[in-house]
């Protein structure tokens, strides 16, 4: 008897035991459903998928709206400007470091200072293309420069203008139109003037929010000094600004110097700096220029050395754009949402009271704290709106805010707080150690986030295959993978460099900032070489 009760105590608890198996594994599918659901309804496509994710994502976390009936022009939303205005705010105090004045110039440039610009680049053109000095041309040789990409201005009004205007794609013509009227003497230079402004180009390729568009959010720096040392200082300034820039957004870059037929129209040589985005492919969020004395001549920038001599001034520009913000973007982001660099996030820190129903000083602590983290230079919000929990940490996630801090009733009595961090990690601190707590906390953040974006950077920079001659042509060793920038050295003429832009239907970045400890092989003529190129797909 007792055999038979053992046996069906055994049966009944595999089946008690099955049905709790069962009831977990649905509870677990039901679970993971109500998650899609969740995050479907956040709109977020996995950022595997970047031309997906990337024009999701900038509308998702409210920093455009793209809706604006011209292509290209984008509707800044507050929190995406604020983002932009700090950015602008890093820059003016590199800026203001530096000795650099801002100005503000019109916006409107008349069509003669564009036939102007035109021909001189059109002559500078040339004299690169012919290995002469552009002194030996002739200034009126032919039409080239912006004048296909800009926005034209024909009437005022009723009355059709005698002479037509255009919209600033850059502001080379009309900031030298003024600055021989501004430098007489020695004692004026060097001359350092920046502004941020607003400048149009008629761009006929597909838009992207922040990386390509037609009303560009533009910081342009413009210089002139008494020589070329002076106008080369210059440059090695401009370089470590863009170093401290890129520091504070928390992302590395490739540095180059372009090659000579990519250069800026007009410039002596050009710098260029290139984030490495998820796909593969590169964004060019900065450059800065050498103009030599090219501009010098063609505007008559002269100055009167200390013996009274007439010489011609040197010059230097220094350009970026929202494409920074693209980057942020790119670089930090993940299928939650955005992550923000602290010293660019509009938000850093949100504070949620938790059951602030259950105890009235649940509101009072948090306000307190807000004060006390916003008397020490932080960007606070408090989010007491009477939602879900999980629905306020969603949207903050969303937005990229680095730092979420809750506080609720058994908190207070704890003397505790619970602080997210954005790249990760979840715990329980003193409350009397709140802003050594955070301060911790934000520089763990950009450690973190440099860290992630060096390992991108290293897992998308690769080693060139190498390509081999043969009688029917160049052939790669090894098929290029898609999505990668690639890396060689490179000791060639431009026709080696034609030959391998050919065979990989990538782009040359040009020489990198930073050679090889050692020298190698040239992929092309096996010559060995320090300089370093890179080989990518461009925005």
């Amino acid at each position: 008897m007792t055999g038979i009760w053992l046996s069906l105590f055994v049966c009944l608890s595999i089946i008690i035991e099955a049905i709790i198996i069962v009831t977990f594994k649905r509870l677990c599918i039901a679970s993971l459903i109500m998650a899609s659901r969740d995050k479907a309804k956040r709109g977020i496509p996995s950022k595997d998928d970047f031309n997906l994710w990337y024009p999701a994502i900038v509308e998702i976390a409210d920093l455009v709206d793209k809706r604006y009936p011209i292509k290209g022009m984008d509707v800044w939303k507050p929190y995406g400007w604020k983002a932009m205005m700090l950015i602008d705010g890093l820059t003016r105090a590199e800026m203001d470091r530096t000795g650099h004045e801002e100005y503000n110039f019109p916006l409107l440039v008349p069509e003669d200072l564009l036939e102007k610009e035109n021909k001189l680049v059109s002559l500078l053109k040339m004299a690169r293309e012919q290995g002469v000095d552009p002194s030996e041309l002739r200034l009126d040789e032919d039409d080239a420069g912006f004048k296909k990409e800009v926005y034209w201005v024909k009437h005022a009004g009723e009355n059709e203008l005698d002479l037509p205007m255009f919209l600033r794609p850059t502001s080379e013509t009309p900031m030298y139109t003024m600055f021989p009227l501004w430098v007489r003497s020695h004692s004026d230079l060097p001359l350092k003037t920046f502004q941020i402004v607003n400048t149009f180009r008629y761009e006929t390729k597909q838009t992207r929010s922040f990386i390509r568009v037609r009303e560009i959010h533009f910081f342009e720096a413009h210089t002139a000094h008494k020589d070329q040392a002076g106008a080369d200082a210059q440059i090695q300034e401009d370089a470590i600004i863009v170093q401290n820039l890129l520091h504070d957004l928390c992302f590395p870059a490739l540095i180059s110097k372009r090659p000579v037929w990519d250069t800026f129209p007009g410039a002596w040589y050009s710098n260029a700096v290139d984030v490495v985005m998820p796909n593969g492919r590169t964004l060019q969020v900065a450059t800065y220029h050498h103009y030599k004395d090219q501009w010098a001549k063609a505007f008559e920038l002269k100055y009167e050395d200390v013996n009274g001599e007439t010489k011609f001034c040197h010059q230097t520009t220094f350009g970026m754009s929202e494409r920074m913000l693209g980057a942020i973007v790119g670089m930090h982001g993940d299928d939650s949402g955005l992550i923000f660099p602290p010293k660019v996030a509009p938000i850093q820190i949100v504070i949620m009271p938790v059951a602030q129903h259950l105890d009235d000083n649940v509101i009072l602590t948090v306000n307190k704290m807000a004060e006390e983290l916003r008397s020490s230079g932080y960007r606070v919000r408090v989010d007491d709106r009477d939602i879900r929990p999980g629905a306020k940490h969603y949207d903050w996630e969303i937005k990229g805010v680095p730092i979420r801090i809750e506080v609720g009733p058994r908190d207070l009595k704890s003397g505790k707080f619970v602080m997210t961090l954005r790249t990760g990690g979840k715990d329980s601190h003193d409350s009397s150690q709140l802003l050594e707590i955070v301060s911790q906390a934000i520089g763990d953040i950009e450690s973190e986030l440099r860290q992630r974006s060096n390992e991108h950077m290293e897992k998308l920079v690769v080693q060139f295959p190498g390509i081999t001659e043969s009688d029917n042509g160049w052939k790669l060793n090894s098929p290029l993978e898609e999505g990668k920038v690639y890396e060689f050295a490179f000791d060639g003429n431009d026709s080696h460099a034609e030959i391998l832009e050919k065979a990989t239907g990538l782009t040359f970045l040009g020489d990198c900032s930073e050679p090889y400890s050692e020298p190698q092989p040239c992929v092309v003529t096996g010559k060995m070489t320090t300089n370093k190129q890179h080989l990518a797909r461009m925005y």
